[in-house]
């Protein structure tokens, strides 16, 4: 009873402070931070650490647990300690900015659509052009490179199972990993996000082509390893495009239909691909999709607190990126990877088994114990309402609405994930200094024209 009663009053406080640092927990206006709130903590952990502390959750990872009473409570009071400090972290950064999120998230909303400064028409269309056929080239490198095409063999029938040839596409990819995920996986669908942007802006015919050609590979490489969250995120990511630019308006009566039509294909991708048909499998809450939203993610948290520092040395820096412990010649090390190689060994040898990602803070435990939660949840809530605050301040263009919209689905994603992608992730440096580099050298291409321009006017009237 004690645990409930602490569960509802850190969910009070933690409501109230993920409000205030986003502007609105609206479903209507989903933002950056209001999709960290429900999915990363609330759906994610929160409802799932609760039913494990009261031991009602019967999950399979959590019998895995030795000294399981005492994880268990300590488990819930890491994941309640997360969803405090969290918020409030985000709440100072927005005082000490001077950020009025709710005024400022309106506005945005309400602001128009703009084009790229100083930039012509021709320009902008060649410079992702040029972008997009190297992305469709890293498709086929990709598509190359991979010994089975999960999706392909799905197509034309295979004895093989499935969940193996995900891991297989995933861990036995031949070529260059950064190539695979950076210009194929991450940025074709941000690519069509942006010509999509410009097709709405220009109503040009060139740009709806190229978006029509980026939308089928998008489409794709979220598909093509059979992953059943990337082809969820990509729709939502194009929802809020459209929501952002005013070409979507969200009611009850259309959150309760686009559910159901998500609820029905994510059932189908699990009869297809996992081949479950069970229909109590579907409707448990620690079965099918029900558990793997609300139990699948947190119980590897529990799992780490329980192994780190008892059963596995801590880590001390191994998982950080591999750029930095390249550095001291130290094998870079996955603590999911760990854990799963711990907990469910025979997955392992039996290539069905990848990592068991969790919340950021598990793999902060992992390396650096206690202290590694506290400083880690204090650091990535300040990167998180940094990026916020930022965006919203930015002109809405649609390169910076893109890079927007991709931000606001994946920062929640990788909070789930692991804790050193915020300390480095070459995806998203690249991605930064990728755009930001275009934006600028089309920004002084404009401003050089407009130069010359004016220096040409004022000889021709001397």
């Amino acid at each position: 009873m004690l645990d409930v009663l602490i569960w509802l009053i850190v969910l009070v406080a933690s409501t109230l402070m993920f409000r205030y640092a986003a502007g609105t927990l609206s479903w209507k206006a989903p933002n950056l931070v209001s999709i960290v709130y429900y999915y990363s903590f609330l759906l994610s952990s929160f409802i799932g650490a609760l039913l494990i502390a009261l031991g009602m959750d019967d999950y399979y990872m959590i019998r895995k647990l030795f000294r399981p009473e005492e994880y268990r409570q300590i488990g819930f009071f890491v994941v309640s300690f997360v969803m405090i400090v969290f918020p409030l972290a985000m709440v100072v950064v927005s005082r000490l900015c001077g950020f009025e999120a709710r005024q400022e998230f309106r506005a945005y909303l309400q602001k128009p659509l703009s084009p790229l400064t100083g930039a012509t028409g021709d320009q902008v269309f060649y410079a992702f052009l040029a972008l997009s056929l190297l992305s469709f080239a890293a498709i086929a490198y990709m598509i190359w490179k991979t010994p089975t095409i999960p999706v392909f063999a799905l197509l034309t029938g295979t004895d093989e199972s499935l969940a193996a040839l995900r891991i297989e596409a995933s861990r036995h990819f031949a070529g260059n990993v950064l190539v695979r995920n950076i210009f194929a996986i991450t940025l074709t669908p941000l690519l069509s996000f942006i010509a999509y942007l410009f097709a709405e802006l220009t109503h040009e015919w060139r740009w709806k082509l190229l978006f029509i050609c980026l939308f089928v590979g998008a489409v794709f490489v979220n598909v093509y390893d059979l992953a059943k969250s990337p082809i969820f995120f990509y729709v939502m990511m194009f929802f809020l495009i459209r929501i952002y630019i005013g070409k979507t308006r969200l009611s009850a009566v259309k959150l309760a239909l686009y559910g159901g039509v998500g609820a029905a294909v994510l059932v189908g991708m699990y009869i297809v691909i996992q081949g479950v048909q069970d229909a109590t499998t579907f409707l448990s809450y620690n079965k099918g999709p029900i558990g793997r939203m609300i139990l699948a993610q947190i119980a590897p948290t529990f799992l780490h607190l329980n192994l780190f520092g008892e059963a596995l040395p801590f880590l001390y820096g191994k998982s950080l990126p591999s750029i930095l412990t390249g550095l001291f010649d130290v094998e870079n090390v996955r603590s999911a990877r760990l854990v799963m190689a711990h907990v469910f060994p025979e997955r392992i040898e039996d290539g069905t088994g990848g990592v068991l990602n969790t919340l950021f803070v598990a793999e902060a435990y992992a390396n650096f114990g206690y202290v590694g939660i506290v400083i880690g949840t204090l650091y990535v809530a300040v990167v998180t309402q940094l990026l916020y605050i930022g965006f919203l301040r930015l002109p809405k263009n649609p390169l910076f609405l893109s890079l927007f919209v991709y931000f606001s689905i994946n920062i929640p994603r990788t909070l789930v994930g692991g804790f050193t992608d915020f300390l480095f992730n070459p995806t998203w440096v690249l991605l930064v200094a990728l755009f930001g580099g275009m934006a600028l050298w089309l920004r002084v291409q404009g401003d050089l024209r407009a130069w010359f321009a004016t220096k040409r006017r004022i000889t021709d009237e001397g």
